[in-house]
C-alpha cells in the first residue's frame, strides 16, 4: 500500500480507518503507511448496552441445552452463533431447528447463491438465527440483533469485539455470551500448526489474551476496554457476568 501510495502521489491526503485497533496497531499502521504527522481519532470502545457472559462448556449436550433454553427464553429474537468450522454450523442449526427454532447455517463451503438466500432470510427475519464461521459478518449491518453468541472461543480479543459488536447496534440491550473450555484453546493451537514460527508465535499470543479474559475474575468490561487502551472509571459496570454475580465467576 505505502509504495503505491508513493507511485500515485505523495501529496494525496490519506485517511486510514479499522475497526478495532490497539495503540500498538495503531502506530504500525502509521509506521507502515508512512503518515506523516497525522491526526488520530479513536472513538470508545465502550458500548454501555451489551452484556458479556462467559458460560463454561462442560460437553456437547450441556451446551447445546444451554443455549436452546437461552434461545426459547429470547423468542422471535434475532441472534448470530459463532462456531470454529463448518461442520458444526450444519450441526448446531440442525438441532436448533429440531427444538423448534428457525436458523440456518452459513459458512464458506456453501455456494455464492444459497450463502446471499441464508443471508437475506436473516436480515428479513424469515428465520431468527444464523449459526455461521467467521465467514458471516463483515459488512452486515442489522440493527437489531439481540444476542451473539460463541460456541467456540474466539481466536483473539479483536475478533471477539467485533463479532460481539455486531449485537444492539440499535442501542437496545444485546447479550454477549461466550462458551469456553480448554479443550477449544488446544483446537486452535492446533489449526496454527502449519503456520511459520513466528505466525504461531502470535497467533498464540493472541489466544491467551482470550483464555485471560474468559478467566478473569474481574469486571469483562474494564478488561476489554483496557486492552484497546482506553480507561474505564468504574469498578462494577454493573453490566456483565462477572458484576452482576461475582459468585458465580468460573
Amino acid at each position: 500500500l505505502k509504495e503505491m501510495m508513493e507511485l500515485i502521489y505523495t501529496d494525496v491526503p490519506v485517511i486510514a480507518l479499522t475497526a478495532t485497533a490497539t495503540p500498538k496497531v495503531q502506530s504500525d499502521i502509521v509506521k507502515n503507511l508512512g503518515l506523516r504527522s497525522p491526526q488520530i481519532f479513536v472513538s470508545s470502545f465502550n458500548r454501555p448496552n451489551l452484556y458479556y457472559e462467559i458460560q463454561p462448556k462442560i460437553n456437547v449436550d450441556q451446551t447445546n441445552k444451554s443455549i436452546v433454553r437461552f434461545i426459547q427464553s429470547h423468542k422471535n429474537k434475532s441472534g448470530i452463533i459463532y462456531t470454529l468450522n463448518r461442520k458444526t454450523t450444519e450441526d448446531l442449526a440442525k438441532m436448533l431447528m429440531a427444538n423448534g427454532i428457525k436458523a440456518v447455517a452459513y459458512h464458506a463451503g456453501l455456494d455464492a447463491k444459497l450463502r446471499a438466500q441464508r443471508q437475506d432470510e436473516f436480515l428479513n427475519e424469515e428465520v431468527d438465527v444464523i449459526v455461521a464461521t467467521i465467514a458471516f459478518g463483515m459488512g452486515i449491518d442489522k440493527p437489531d440483533v439481540r444476542f451473539v453468541i460463541h460456541y467456540n472461543i474466539p481466536k483473539s480479543i479483536e475478533n471477539y469485539y467485533q463479532e460481539t459488536g455486531r449485537s444492539g447496534r440499535d442501542g437496545l440491550e444485546g447479550k454477549c455470551i461466550a462458551y469456553y473450555s480448554n479443550a477449544d484453546m488446544l483446537k486452535l493451537e492446533k489449526f496454527m500448526r502449519d503456520k511459520t514460527h513466528s505466525e504461531r508465535e502470535m497467533g498464540g499470543h493472541l489466544i491467551m489474551e482470550t483464555v485471560a479474559y474468559a478467566e478473569t475474575a474481574a469486571c469483562r468490561r474494564e478488561f476489554l476496554l483496557s486492552y484497546f487502551g482506553e480507561r474505564y472509571g468504574e469498578k462494577n459496570c454493573g453490566h456483565c457476568d462477572n458484576c452482576l454475580n461475582p459468585k458465580e465467576r468460573i
